[in-house]
């Protein structure tokens, strides 16, 4: 009750400022669907005891909540339920001393040992049962929404936990839908640069999953039939492996977002792969305590390159300016090596409608005129 009369306050104080409020917080009937799907969850619970509980309500709402928002969705859903399990503890006090687990205020040591842990207890409070939650789940996950919760714990701050995490999301992958797993990477692809906590090992444990078949499969069906959303940072971070680097070209010629295409031609073109490895902070003016968030790159080789002229040419006659000045700036790198044999492609830009990729073409045909003549 107290949560939801600060997140009031809050909310019409942004109101009166003019600011916007978070999409999550503005839909609040997925906010009421979810909190009552979790109150129906711990009175399943209570009801059920040593029985385990029904979650297929809590599933269905979860499968429509937008991934992106995970962050607010878990803690929402983590404040009902510890709420709902308090509040069910202190009206019967008739249940065998049955105790809530992880309850505000109560050491690790006095939780409840016989009841049984579900994908909800991955956002629990309380580290010991995260970690054990993460160790006793068998099976596929229910979703998405739950699946994205176990891989959100190699990002925990219990070291214990993490390490839980490393062990257990492969498993669960294998055993969950490949669409699941890749509707888990494209909401944390885009962002997972950000993670503080995270070494090089739990890195791995992402990579090892886009590695998988049957998701690598799925993946590049996603990033190449998506008409919006984060795809050109899905895939410059799935990138990292050569999962994807056998059907690079398929996403270069196919991809329905231009600057899909344009990130495939690129790497192509350059013949390795680079992708945004972390931030750090850089000092613009000290004296004022003035500094900026720089990205830090990395890149690799890629195993698989088609010829370059054969991308060149791809890349020229694509439908879209953007990546025609890919082909362009490639051009304009590698004129010294190509010679004559790119006259006609070069004379093409030249004339091309977009005028960033024309002035382009007319640069490199000067050039080669020159060196011709």
């Amino acid at each position: 009750m107290l949560l939801m009369v600060e997140q009031a306050i809050c909310g019409c104080r942004n109101i009166k400022r003019g600011r916007h409020l978070n999409p999550a917080q503005r839909n609040t009937q997925l906010d009421w669907e979810l909190r009552a799907a979790v109150r129906g969850f711990v009175a399943s619970i209570c009801a059920s005891r040593l029985v385990v509980a029904d979650m297929s309500e809590l599933v269905r709402v979860t499968s429509v909540l937008p991934l992106p928002n995970l962050a607010y969705w878990e803690s929402l859903m983590r404040n009902e339920f510890e709420f709902g399990l308090a509040q069910s503890t202190r009206s019967a006090p008739e249940k065998g001393g049955w105790r809530v687990l992880n309850s505000f205020g109560r050491p690790a040591q006095e939780a409840e040992p016989h009841r049984f842990l579900t994908w909800i207890d991955l956002s629990s409070w309380n580290g010991h049962v995260r970690e054990r939650t993460l160790r006793t789940l068998t099976g596929p996950a229910p979703n998405s929404f739950f699946l994205s919760l176990a891989v959100r714990r190699l990002n925990d701050w219990v070291p214990q936990v993490r390490a839980a995490a490393r062990e257990a999301v492969p498993r669960l992958a294998q055993a969950t839908d490949p669409e699941q797993v890749v509707d888990m990477l494209c909401a944390m692809l885009p962002t997972w640069t950000s993670w503080g906590r995270v070494d090089p090992s739990d890195k791995q444990v992402m990579m090892e999953l886009v590695s998988m078949k049957a998701v690598a499969s799925e993946l590049k069906r996603r990033v190449t039939g998506s008409p919006c959303g984060p795809m050109t940072a899905v895939l410059s971070q799935a990138l990292r492996t050569a999962a994807l680097d056998g059907c690079l070209m398929q996403i270069a010629e196919e991809a329905v977002q231009p600057v899909v295409r344009a990130v495939a031609h690129r790497t192509l073109l350059a013949g390795k792969a680079v992708w945004v490895d972390g931030h750090s902070w850089r000092w613009i003016d000290i004296r004022y305590g003035r500094k900026r968030l720089d990205h830090m790159f990395a890149e690799r080789p890629l195993q698989e390159v088609p010829a370059f002229l054969d991308v060149l040419n791809a890349a020229a006659a694509d439908r879209s300016p953007i990546v025609r000045r890919i082909a362009a700036q490639a051009l304009v790198r590698e004129m010294g090596h190509l010679g004559e044999a790119v006259l006609p492609l070069v004379r093409r830009l030249a004339e091309d409608a977009s005028p960033s990729v024309a002035e382009r073409g007319e640069f490199i045909l000067k050039r080669l005129t020159a060196q011709v003549g």
